[in-house]
């Protein structure tokens, strides 16, 4: 039956997708706003409109508030570190890891709704066949220095200077400067017709500053989608939380051996991360900390069950030669397409005018 609905793993995904954007986005009107509450501290995705009557959207949120408002204040009135202030926290993780142990790193290429909006960009992009900017194959050097840039944003922006102003030694505007950029938080709003997010704040130098890097950084995420895939993706500070915690996780990206691997690099090429572990190493190697375990990977690899989606020891989805033939008929692996049929291009054109 499930064949029947959804032919290709691609598809199952974006309907998957199509229903995670409506649930992240419009979830707290179906649910109402008492259930939209206990459930969107704990939500391991960048949602921000989920629930506006909240402070908390995901788990970033609730991480930089306790840590300001308790644990840091805490530390300079000279009070004991008790349950009472840690307890919050660990109910935060507590139903984030309740969460996450189902899913894993799937949150971050299924659910979240930024990381859809990039992706269906970024299909726009081929459609209309703009040019694919991306790091060089097998390039490590490229993509080596990006990658720490997400783990610099996680310490500094939503651990360190929270605490920080908990402490009172940077500004209170600066107490969840992580949410103040993020560009889910303007990008999701702006879809239920909210335009408040967009809007400078003017009380003090830090809020402004960080609101006007906010609309840059959302402008950059949104517009360069269409010619750079997933580009907020690779220093989202969430995708480094998920990843210290990616073993915790039955759900997997596996690739026991290189003995079948035809070497063709097929599998970073498809990537949205341009990841080139995969294609190089095996075993846990190649689950690397940037794998949103999309898929894609598995989709065009050309061997037979080179590259699986495993959820413990089963076997979700595994790659298939015939697979791969009738899914490059329809999209290559850089995420190429036909055009759509009212785009022409300049020799089809000229062409008809003869």
């Amino acid at each position: 039956m499930l064949k029947t609905l959804f032919p290709t793993l691609a598809r199952f995904r974006f309907a998957v997708q199509l229903l995670m954007l409506f649930v992240t986005v419009y979830g707290s009107v179906i649910v109402g706003n008492y259930l939209a509450d206990k459930l969107s501290n704990a939500l391991p995705a960048l949602s921000c409109a989920y629930d506006p009557m909240n402070g908390g959207y995901c788990v970033l949120v609730p991480t930089q508030h306790i840590l300001h408002h308790r644990i840091g204040e805490a530390i300079v009135r000279a009070q004991t570190l008790t349950f009472q202030m840690v307890l919050p926290l660990l109910m935060t993780f507590a139903s984030f890891f309740a969460f996450f142990f189902v899913l894993g790193k799937a949150f971050c290429g299924w659910v979240c709704p930024l990381g859809t909006m990039q992706e269906w960009i970024g299909r726009l992009g081929r459609r209309f066949q703009l040019g694919l900017r991306r790091f060089a194959p097998g390039d490590l050097g490229e993509v080596k220095r990006v990658r720490p840039v997400k783990w610099l944003i996680l310490v500094g922006l939503v651990f360190l200077l929270p605490l920080l102003t908990g402490l009172g030694v940077t500004p209170h505007s600066l107490g969840n400067p992580y949410c103040d950029l993020c560009p889910s938080r303007i990008a999701t709003t702006l879809l239920t017709g909210n335009t408040h997010e967009l809007a400078l704040r003017l009380g003090d130098h830090a809020s402004f500053a960080l609101g006007a890097i906010a609309n840059v950084l959302v402008g950059f995420t949104l517009v360069g989608a269409l010619a750079i895939r997933q580009p907020f993706c690779r220093i989202c500070p969430l995708l480094a939380f998920n990843a210290l915690f990616q073993r915790l996780s039955p759900l997997r990206l596996a690739k026991p051996s290189r003995d079948k691997c035809g070497n063709c690099r097929i599998c970073t090429e498809a990537c949205p991360m341009d990841i080139p572990e995969i294609s190089e190493q095996e075993g846990r190697k190649a689950y690397h900390e940037d794998c949103t375990l999309c898929g894609r990977c598995a989709e065009y690899c050309p061997q037979e069950r080179v590259i699986q989606l495993k959820w413990g020891p089963w076997a979700l989805f595994s790659s298939r030669r015939d697979y791969y033939k009738k899914k490059v008929q329809r999209e290559l692996p850089d995420g190429t397409v036909k055009p759509l049929r009212f785009v022409k291009n300049a020799g089809q054109a000229a062409s008809a005018d003869v």
